[in-house]
């Protein structure tokens, strides 16, 4: 027990005295968080930019354009030349121009339903599927502008209820991606590269020719990247919450549980590539190979929903696509454990699995 405690203190010195380990595994992913939470953090729905020409200048064209403001999904760009907004529109800085002519007030208290009045409306034509939504909305506007003038009382009409629904913007979407891969990046890419270099150095050698047991050895690897990967978690959810106001919405039981499973299924994974990797610069590359397409197809920055449907079934079986799953699902919607024993299972699999395999490919030597 005395040889345990012994290496796990002295694997938690060698941490905080390798400032380049402190920077890479806690440090980095801060900075990302903040560099991201800051330019996209706020977002939580779709965006249209519409550049808005008033010709007209009166009463009518300016309730037009409160009637565009008032839509939450839209930003309103005010423009004053016709070309310009046109060329905004190429270039893809803008969804939609609409354009308000000369006259509009005028014709508006003249209008009949025999000569409607024409509002250009210019559209992307290579992103339909905004450009359309947007067209339905300055449709709609325009429609009620026509009912208005013309009287118009429906025989059918629309009892709408609102649902309050989660809140959630992307910086909530972010973090629990930037926990998870703060715990594949320390314990794969971590545990490789370490071990290798242990043994290219001759200290795992040294280590077997002693009295040390190697349970008692790999139980103070662990035991140290658990204490690692948990305060790591726990200053990377604090900054989130003072910085940009994340809660953690469910348990924290259950948050730490998965963040157990997490470090102990990519602690094996380190192990195995540690004991296929026969130097530390061929361990570097094989641990980058694997990690670096996980954190696009896990769903660290992007939903895995959205991901194209033949990824699919390769998506189902990543242990990071899980981890993200149950960190998030835990911190934004405050799911329980047995609502997420899937994914449990599937960790729990990979641990298992990971460790059998590692156990036949390490070697001291």
């Amino acid at each position: 027990m005395r040889a345990y405690w012994q290496l796990t203190l002295a694997q938690l010195r060698i941490f905080l005295r390798n400032r380049q380990v402190l920077f890479w595994t806690l440090v980095f992913p801060i900075f990302l968080m903040m560099m991201l939470g800051s330019f996209l953090g706020n977002g939580n729905g779709l965006s249209l930019t519409i550049g808005f020409i008033d010709e007209d200048q009166s009463a009518l064209s300016e309730k037009f354009k409160q009637a565009l403001e008032g839509q939450e999904v839209i930003h309103l760009q005010v423009e004053k030349d016709k070309d310009e907004a046109i060329k905004e529109l190429k270039e893809g800085n803008l969804q939609l121009v609409v354009i308000i002519p000369e006259g509009y007030h005028a014709k508006l208290q003249e209008a009949s339903t025999e000569e409607p009045i024409s509002i250009p409306v210019f559209y992307n034509d290579t992103n339909i599927a905004i450009s359309q939504m947007g067209l339905q909305i300055v449709n709609a506007i325009i429609d009620g502008i026509s009912k208005e003038r013309v009287n118009y009382l429906p025989t059918v009409v629309m009892e709408s209820e609102g649902i309050e629904a989660l809140n959630l913007k992307y910086i909530d979407f972010l973090v629990p991606g930037i926990v998870a891969m703060m715990i594949m990046s320390n314990n794969m890419n971590g545990v490789a590269g370490q071990i290798a270099a242990w043994r290219e150095r001759g200290i795992l050698r040294r280590m077997q020719g002693t009295t040390l047991k190697a349970s008692t050895f790999i139980a103070a690897q662990i035991t140290a990247r658990l204490v690692l990967n948990g305060s790591q978690a726990l200053i990377v959810l604090l900054v989130a919450q003072l910085i940009f106001g994340v809660e953690v919405s469910g348990s924290w039981l259950t948050l730490l549980t998965f963040i157990v499973m997490g470090t102990l299924a990519f602690m094996a994974i380190g192990f195995i590539i540690a004991g296929i990797a026969k130097t530390p610069e061929s361990a570097a590359p094989i641990a980058g190979f694997l990690s670096f397409p996980m954190l696009f197809l896990g769903g660290v920055f992007f939903p895995i929903r959205d991901m194209p449907e033949f990824l699919q079934p390769i998506v189902q079986v990543l242990p990071i696509a899980h981890l993200t799953t149950a960190l998030r699902e835990t911190m934004n919607v405050g799911a329980s454990f047995i609502s997420l024993n899937t994914e449990f299972i599937i960790l729990g699999g990979w641990l298992i699995g990971a460790f059998f395999v590692a156990s036949r490919v390490f070697k001291w030597e």
